[in-house]
C-alpha cells in the first residue's frame, strides 16, 4: 500500500495519537542519579561546568537523595571527594572514608527505598589521578590494583552499598571483586560493570566535580577503551559477564549508540548507559545561550539511549526529567 492510501502522518496528527503509538517510552524507573559527596566542607559547593549540580556535604546529600526518592528515581550512584589523596588512594577503602560514611547515612535514612550504587575506583582518591597503582615507569599495575579493588568493594558493601560499580577498566576486575564479596559473605551485593568505558573527551566536567588531574599530562588510553573499536567492546562485555557481572554499562552514551545496541542484542543481563558529564554540560551550555531548547534535547537524548537498548540510564538530568515526568 502506498500514497495516497497510506499516509504516515495519520498517526502523528495529535499528541494523544503520538503517545498511543510511541515505540519507545522513557520513565523515571529507567533513571539513576549520579551524586558527589565531598569531605571537609560545611556547605554544598557548586560545580561550575555542571550547572545544577554540587559537591554535597553528607547532610545535603541526604536531603537530595530523599528528594530524588520522593520523585520516584529508583537509584543513585555515589562518587566521593576526599580531603586528602595519596599514591595508593587510601580513602577509597577506608571504613571512615567519605563514601563509606555517606553510604552508611544513606542506608540508615532510606532503607530499601533507593538503590545505593557505589562507584568503585581509585582515581578520586589518588594524588596522581590514575585509576590504579602506578609503577615507577608511570604505567598502571593492573594486578596490584585488583587487590585494592577487592578491599574497596568490601568496604562499600559493609557500609551499605546495594551495588558496586567498578569503573577502572582493569582486566579481571569483575572476577576479583565478585570473589572478594562472595568470600566475605556479601553474596547479595550486585556488580554493575563499567564494561565498555571509552577513553573519551567528554569526562572533563566530571573531573572538575571530583577534583581529579592526571599528573604529568598523562591519560588513561592504556586501559580505557579506544573509541575507534566497537567489536572490542563486545569482548570486554562478554568477559565481564563471564566473571560474574550482574549488569553491564557502556560509557559515554550518545557517541556509542551502536555499541549499546550491539550489546543489548547479545546479552541477557541488564544494559546500562552513562550519559556523562560532557553530554550534560553541552546541553546546558547551548541552552543557556538560547541555541537549543535544553529540556527537549535532554529528553531526546535519553529516549535515544532507551531506543538503542539501554534499560538503565545514568544521567545528570535524572532529577529534572523525574520532575518533568511527574508534571
Amino acid at each position: 500500500m502506498a500514497f495516497p492510501a497510506q499516509r504516515m502522518r495519520r498517526l502523528r496528527r495529535t499528541p494523544a495519537l503520538r503517545r498511543l503509538v510511541a515505540e519507545t517510552r522513557i520513565g523515571v524507573d529507567d533513571l539513576v542519579a549520579p551524586l558527589f559527596v565531598r569531605e571537609g566542607i560545611d556547605e554544598p559547593a557548586p560545580i561550575v561546568s555542571m550547572p545544577g549540580h554540587v559537591q554535597h556535604t553528607v547532610p545535603s546529600l541526604l536531603v537530595e537523595a530523599k528528594r530524588l526518592g520522593a520523585l520516584g528515581v529508583p537509584a543513585l550512584v555515589l562518587f566521593g571527594v576526599p580531603l586528602r589523596k595519596d599514591a595508593r588512594g587510601s580513602g577509597a577503602d577506608d571504613p571512615g572514608g567519605i563514601v563509606q560514611v555517606a553510604l552508611g547515612e544513606l542506608a540508615a535514612a532510606l532503607g530499601d527505598e533507593v538503590v545505593l550504587i557505589a562507584d568503585l575506583c581509585l582515581d578520586e582518591y589518588t594524588d596522581h589521578g590514575h585509576c590504579g597503582i602506578v609503577r615507577p615507569d608511570g604505567t598502571v599495575d593492573n594486578d596490584a590494583t585488583l587487590e585494592l579493588y577487592q578491599r574497596v568493594a568490601l568496604a562499600q558493601a559493609v557500609a551499605g552499598a546495594d551495588i558496586v560499580a567498578p569503573s577502572g577498566m582493569m582486566d579481571g576486575q569483575v572476577g576479583a571483586i565478585r570473589s572478594a564479596l562472595d568470600g566475605a559473605g556479601h553474596i547479595d551485593v550486585a556488580v554493575l560493570a563499567y564494561a565498555a568505558k571509552f577513553a573519551s573527551g567528554l569526562y572533563g566536567p566530571f573531573r572538575e566535580a571530583v577534583d581529579v588531574t592526571i599528573t604529568g599530562g598523562g591519560d588513561r588510553r592504556g586501559y580505557q577503551q579506544d573509541p575507534r573499536n566497537g567489536r572490542e567492546a563486545l569482548t570486554e562485555v562478554a568477559l565481564d559477564i563471564a566473571e560474574g557481572a550482574d549488569m553491564v554499562m557502556v560509557k559515554p552514551a550518545l557517541a556509542y549508540l551502536d555499541v549499546i545496541a550491539s550489546v543489548a542484542a547479545r546479552v541477557d543481563v541488564p544494559v546500562a548507559a552513562y550519559h556523562v558529564s560532557g553530554e550534560y554540560a553541552m546541553v546546558k551550555a547551548a541552552a543557556e545561550r538560547g541555541w537549543i531548547d535544553g529540556d527537549v534535547v535532554a529528553l531526546e537524548h535519553l529516549v535515544a539511549l532507551k531506543r538503542a537498548g539501554a534499560e538503565v540510564i545514568l544521567t545528570y538530568f535524572a532529577g529534572e526529567v523525574a520532575e518533568a515526568l511527574r508534571a
